[in-house]
């Protein structure tokens, strides 16, 4: 059983507790930093108190526009945090866009970098190419 935890202009987070994920999708071309973070902070409190989310989808499929400050908080901060809740496995789906897609592998090489011994490293991140198979992996 699925429910909504937030819909706004620049994202949808959806809830299956049966099956212990959540997804957030990003609606818009672009998530300003501050609507990214609340976004999640929102997600976070649910992890929280319910403690029942072990898997994370975000379908970032309609985005256009990377924001590096924003992956570096919620890859460094959120993550680490929310892996103390139970959330270890990761998936992402990406759109068909080389840029962006490039834009990300870069941004992760460059976390990777900076951040030797951060949280993330010990995560199960994927990428997949549908909900279904993020569901299913």
């Amino acid at each position: 059983m699925t429910h909504t935890l937030l819909n706004n202009t620049f994202s949808e987070v959806t809830i299956d507790e049966s099956q212990n994920y959540a997804i957030v999708k990003a609606k818009t071309t672009y998530i300003p930093t501050e609507e990214f973070k609340n976004c999640f902070l929102e997600l976070g409190k649910y992890i929280k108190d319910s403690g029942k989310i072990e898997k994370l989808i975000f379908d970032k499929r309609n985005l256009k526009v990377f924001d590096q400050p924003g992956m570096v908080w919620y890859f460094v901060e959120w993550k680490a945090e929310m892996k103390e809740y139970g959330l270890t496995r990761h998936r992402k789906l990406l759109p068909q866009d080389e840029v962006f897609v490039e834009s990300v592998k870069l941004g992760r090489e460059k976390l990777a970098r900076e951040y030797p011994d951060a949280a993330f490293h010990d995560l199960d991140i994927q990428y997949a190419k549908s909900i279904e198979e993020a569901i299913q992996n």
